[in-house]
């Protein structure tokens, strides 16, 4: 009897221990549930204008990445920091199924994902421009941001407003 309650001890310290060391790896699209669009949007135009500052993570200036990240920080969702590693995360999500609070992934280096922003709606997103800061593009736009679309993906379970 003594020898199976030692061995609980050590099986279940083990199994603390292997998720201790694999949650900080698991997917965060299910971070957290009961987030409304009208939350990330509010937490996304809270800090427009804010400057570009290659990787700022702050509201003293955002990258692309870093203002993505701090938004959904603040709506309780925690992603990894770059923009590729976000793009690995989540659901994908259609161009034409897209909802506000989806993150957005675009292509602008000639090198695959390298700018993300969130979808706001109605063909809109925000994101941290590094020419104007944190600010509203059109996804469409045939002068630069259509054809540099590469892709979007539901990180969280956001409910339309």
């Amino acid at each position: 009897m003594k020898l199976q309650s030692q061995l609980f001890k050590v099986i279940s310290m083990c199994t603390i221990a292997l998720f201790l060391f694999i949650a900080p790896f698991a997917n965060h699209a299910d971070a957290a549930s009961g987030i409304k669009s009208t939350q990330v949007i509010s937490a996304a135009k809270k800090v427009m204008g804010t400057n570009y500052v290659y990787g700022g993570t702050t509201t003293k200036g955002f990258d692309c990445s870093g203002f993505v990240g701090y938004v959904y920080k603040k709506v309780g969702v925690k992603l990894p920091r770059t923009t590729k590693a976000m793009y690995s995360t989540g659901k994908k999500v259609s161009k034409k199924n897209l909802k506000a609070g989806d993150v957005v992934f675009f292509n602008t280096s000639g090198k695959g994902v390298s700018h993300a922003g969130i979808y706001i709606g109605k063909g809109k997103f925000v994101h941290s421009s590094s020419s104007k800061g944190v600010s509203v593009a059109k996804i469409n736009d045939p002068y630069y941001w259509g054809s540099k679309y590469i892709g979007a993906k539901r990180v969280a379970k956001v409910a339309s407003k």
